[in-house]
């Protein structure tokens, strides 16, 4: 396939100030009597919670949904990095050499997408991060919980821009990982059309006017917890 017309602008490698959404409750204390359960997040600025509070960062909205339906689970481990691309996420991971954890999270490629990265070699590094995203999961595919890429063409950032081309090269991305998420029989969430409300509903939109606010974030949370929640019990 033709490689893609870069974007402009390489806003995805520049950190943005954090404002936290204080609506958003979040409960430190997990239920007492079961065993702590661990969490290890993998991806890029969507993962890290760039434009919004640490405690507003998906994992740390789906953790907290977790305690409050009794599961016991500690604060998610992060190897995760505004800019980073399926390339950077597998180096990094390769240098931090983590163990083993109870589940694991993996939302990666759109910056692939805006780096112009072509879509073949998108599947392999997605295949080889998704293999190794199980390893890490104690070889349970069941426990390895996939996003997909959620659709930028919306915000205000991407004003100017060829957005009806953005949104079709993030469907392309979307359609490799969730066939090879799929072929590997892992849980796949599809955010993606969630985050396309962002045109007509600002609030679900972060200050920085590129990534999801907290009250988007907290969607996902309301979805990825009860699929999360039979695995951990």
């Amino acid at each position: 396939m033709k490689r893609l017309l870069p974007l402009l602008l390489p806003f995805f490698l520049v950190a943005c100030e954090k404002t936290v959404n204080t609506t958003v409750p979040i409960n430190n204390n997990p239920p007492p009597g079961n065993a702590l359960k661990t969490w290890l997040a993998l991806g890029d600025s969507y993962t890290i919670g760039q434009g919004v509070g640490d405690a507003e960062r998906f994992p740390a909205q789906t953790a907290n949904w977790l305690k409050q339906n009794g599961i016991n689970i500690n604060i998610p481990y992060y190897i995760a990095t505004t800019g980073w691309t399926t390339v950077n996420l597998q180096s990094a991971i390769n240098d931090q050499n983590p163990g083993t954890y109870d589940v694991v999270s993996l939302l990666i490629g759109v910056n692939d997408q805006y780096q112009t990265h072509d879509t073949t070699g998108y599947r392999q590094r997605f295949t080889d991060l998704l293999v190794k995203a199980i390893q890490l999961a104690r070889g349970k595919k069941e426990n390895v919980f996939v996003l997909s890429i959620p659709d930028y063409s919306v915000t205000p950032f991407a004003a100017g821009n060829d957005t009806a081309r953005i949104r079709q090269e993030i469907d392309w991305f979307n359609a490799i990982n969730k066939s090879v998420t799929n072929s590997y029989n892992c849980p796949y969430l599809d955010i993606t059309p969630s985050t396309r409300e962002g045109r007509y509903d600002r609030s679900l939109i972060a200050a920085d006017g590129l990534h999801p606010s907290g009250l988007e974030y907290r969607r996902w949370a309301f979805r990825l917890g009860p699929m999360m929640l039979p695995v951990l019990r």
